[in-house]
């Protein structure tokens, strides 16, 4: 089940670049390279950062977001779909026990019925 669902994930190259995007975003190497690059354009390149910095990060806040929603949807239907393999295996073990049961039960039963036919001779 784990492993059907990792290779579907693998075969879709967008599934492929937005599990990238999301490892490095949620790594401290993106938080790295972001002190990086706006220490160095905000001292170095621009003189007033701040409107184009808004901008910027705005647009970058909503894609991450984005990313991070995508994640956490394929999660929801990876966990659903785990939960449904797992209630039809809960399922089939329940029914596999009632008819061990039943078997059990009726061998005692027939085991009782020879004993006490043995008895009465």
């Amino acid at each position: 089940m784990v492993l059907a669902h990792e290779a579907a994930r693998a075969a879709s190259v967008q599934v492929r670049i937005a599990d990238a995007i999301t490892a490095f975003a949620g790594s401290m190497g993106f938080v790295y390279a972001h002190v990086v690059v706006f220490a160095v354009w905000m001292l170095f390149i621009e003189g007033s950062p701040w409107p184009t910095l808004t901008l910027i990060v705005s647009l970058e806040a909503i894609f991450l977001s984005t990313f991070v929603m995508i994640g956490q949807n394929r999660q929801a239907a990876f966990q659903q779909a785990k939960a449904d393999h797992d209630f039809n295996e809960s399922e089939l073990e329940l029914k596999t026990n009632t008819q061990l049961t039943r078997e059990i039960h009726a061998l005692t039963t027939e085991l009782h019925r020879r004993l006490v036919a043995e008895k009465t001779d």
